[in-house]
């Protein structure tokens, strides 16, 4: 195996697994407690995992297997997904077998765990040996501390936590290194040979991956592998050009470049693969890696070669479980081996031209349930949290300095949208979406910008009910005639066209954004309100739970990212009417990603500026005027304590225009100039982007 993987001797492992599994061999019927169902059943899970890790299918085989026989076993692999409700997956579950201590442990072991079905497709000998071997240690406290006369719980639980962060801080090296590999190295990538060579004329080879494969997900590849070659060609073509242009624009050399990495949802492969050969028609190397599939990785989180739809409830119930080994201690042995990882990268990381990624959209709406028997960071856990997102965001820039590389971003539906017809009308009406008219909406973009560089700050004011009420503060110009404030956006990094946005200056950013619903990062928020003081958020909430306390808390964790406040990094207006339209009139609004969303109207990013890390980097619209907002009175401390300058996150909240009853532009004497008003754009010039308001 390549690339610094083996921890030891490849013949040291098959020893050592080979042991353990004989070890869990014995597991069942050893002990007869009301505990021992949940041993046997994850002993039952890791053997399975082992047999295939000893015997895995090739590519072909799996392309030559009876469907109905790969079916079946994808079930039963993921049984413990799809019946969640009941399963030891379920912390609810654990809790009720072990009591409220042991049981959060327990579905967090599981959960684990299960990353060892992919692992084995994938051959990773050395993680399914050192999980196997967790599983076991743990298994010994069961023994001793749970099958006796007198069970001691509180010892279980203690003994427990030492075997868990000990094994985290052990293995920390090679878990870092894996996450750095995933980023510049695919050599012995799995993904990459189903991409490039899998036989795309049936689904069997989605089942190579080793995931759970849903009936969405087979539904997405008969579709793209159905459409005609033209089609996917410009699909990649509107992608990889997307991505070019990203240099082009921001006056970066490509030509210094030679690795990108792909991210793309599984049953897309087709798209992926004409993509991965235009790039390296362009001297890229494509690289391909999972999403994350355990808590040291952020568990799954639609990046990488991904799922489209997964069970959300479990994943919202084991977001935090890196809370059961992490705290100062471990955050720093971690950016340790993060350092270290890069250091054994620094050559690829030197040619890193970025990530090209292909999002999703439509799946059902998700209601999150809070569960007390889930893991919740303590608040020294969330501090330093936030502490290690800001020292590790300076490690990555370091050695893949943000001035130097670009990305694009490109979405499409998914079959969860609706029914067979629905799908196929709303991604022929994205693919539409994604290729609009470049020099119209440059044109009528800058008439807004025009406008804007004469105003000293901007009003945003709702109505029919919505309390938005926000002043935004701009950067002062010294020389109109060759700066401006705002970045004239069309279809380059960000597909589709279009918005023009700034760095508001934080200091005089006051007021209320409101927002009756909006969807953010999978989940859904009723009433969102977020009030701001000189730029940065003073209080929030929302009505998706009766209890205050609890709406608080979904914000926290979802959107300030459990930051005590962020700043106002990114004021905008969306231009894209046309995919605004399309939201209101196939009712799919809420299921819009943000990608698409933030073109649909004007909105508010919370977190970093769209230029972090790049202030330095002079940008220039197409008109050459400089854009100086590229940083705000935050990302100004970058120089002087950089755990200050930087959040690691960005958010946007998108105000729907039926709900906007105003945007002026504020001149220096007190003069105002509409931008927006009662819903509709009335600049002169722009008249074409109310035809789809009406």
């Amino acid at each position: 195996m390549s690339n610094n993987r083996l921890m030891q001797d490849k013949d040291f492992l098959e020893e050592r697994l080979e042991l353990a599994k004989n070890r869990i061999k014995e597991i069942e019927g050893e002990h007869m407690n009301k505990y021992a169902p949940y041993f046997e059943h994850v002993a039952k899970h890791l053997l399975r995992c082992i047999d295939i890790l000893n015997d895995k299918p090739s590519l072909s085989e799996i392309e030559n297997s009876c469907i109905v026989e790969l079916t079946g076993n994808n079930i039963s692999l993921y049984s413990d997904i799809i019946e969640y409700d009941t399963s030891y997956l379920n912390p609810d579950v654990t809790s009720k077998l072990f009591s409220d201590k042991l049981g959060g442990q327990y579905a967090f072991l599981y959960n684990e765990l299960m990353a060892l079905i992919p692992w084995s497709f994938d051959g990773r000998i050395d993680l399914v040996t050192i999980y196997v071997e967790l599983f076991l240690e743990m298994y010994g406290v069961y023994v001793d501390e749970l099958c006796t006369d007198s069970p001691d719980i509180d010892k279980a639980k203690h003994r427990n936590n030492e075997c868990i962060y000990w094994f985290y801080h052990d293995y920390c090296d090679i878990f870092t290194l894996k996450s750095v590999e995933s980023i510049l190295d695919d050599s012995d990538n799995v993904i990459h040979d189903i991409v490039m060579n899998a036989d795309l004329s049936s689904t069997n080879y989605l089942y190579a991956y080793g995931v759970n494969i849903s009936d969405n997900d087979i539904e997405f590849a008969e579709y793209t592998n159905s459409l005609p070659d033209e089609d996917i060609d410009d699909i990649a073509n509107c992608y990889v050009n997307g991505f070019i242009k990203g240099f082009e624009m921001s006056g970066k050399d490509i030509s210094k470049k030679s690795i990108v990495k792909i991210e793309f949802p599984i049953g897309f492969e087709r798209v992926a693969r004409r993509s991965a050969k235009l790039f390296e028609d362009n001297n890229l190397k494509p690289v391909f890696a999972r999403d994350g599939v355990f808590s040291f990785d952020g568990g799954a989180k639609s990046r990488g070669t991904y799922l489209s739809s997964m069970n959300k409830q479990w994943i919202y119930d084991h977001k935090n479980d890196k809370g059961y080994y992490f705290d100062k201690r471990f955050y720093n042995r971690r950016l340790e081996a993060l350092e270290e990882a890069f250091k054994m990268y620094k050559d690829k990381a030197a040619v890193f031209a970025g990530p090209a990624v292909i999002e999703t959209f439509g799946e059902k709406e998700f209601k999150p349930v809070n569960k007390d028997s889930a893991y919740q960071f303590t608040d020294k856990q969330n501090k330093w949290n936030v502490e290690y997102m800001s020292k590790a965001g300076a490690i990555n820039n370091e050695y893949l300095p943000r001035d130097e590389y670009s990305f694009t971003i490109i979405a499409f539906p998914i079959p969860e949208i609706g029914d067979e017809e629905f799908f196929k009308t709303i991604f022929d009406k994205t693919m539409e979406l994604n290729t609009l008219d470049y020099d119209k909406y440059l044109r009528m973009q800058q008439l807004i910008i025009d406008i804007l560089d004469k105003a000293k700050c901007v009003r945003i004011l709702g109505q029919g009910g919505n309390k938005t009420d926000i002043t935004v503060n701009l950067h002062k110009l010294d020389n109109p005639n060759k700066q401006t404030n705002f970045e004239n956006c069309v279809a380059d990094v960000n597909i589709p066209v279009g918005e023009v946005f700034t760095s508001p200056v934080l200091k005089g950013t006051n007021g209320t954004l409101n927002v009756s619903r909006v969807f953010l990062n999978g989940l859904a928020y009723n009433d969102l309100t977020i009030e701001v003081k000189d730029g940065m958020v003073v209080d929030y909430t929302c009505s998706n739970f009766d209890d205050d306390k609890e709406s608080k808390r979904m914000i926290f964790e979802n959107v300030l990212y459990r930051h005590e406040t962020l700043p106002i990094g990114e004021f905008a207006i969306g231009t894209n009417t046309l995919a605004y339209k399309m939201g209101r009139e196939y009712n799919i609004e809420a299921k819009l990603p943000i990608l698409i969303a933030e073109k649909t109207g004007p909105h508010f990013a919370f977190g970093d500026t769209c230029y972090s890390h790049e202030e330095e980097n002079k940008t220039y619209n197409p008109d050459g005027k400089e854009i100086i907002a590229r940083e705000n009175e935050c990302s100004a401390l970058r120089n002087e304590d950089i755990s200050k300058a930087y959040f690691n996150c960005h958010t946007d909240i998108t105000l729907p225009f039926e709900e906007l009853g105003l945007i002026e532009a504020v001149l220096e004497y007190g003069d105002t100039v509409p931008i927006i008003k009662d819903g509709l754009f009335v600049v002169d010039g722009c008249e074409e982007l109310n035809k789809p308001l009406m």
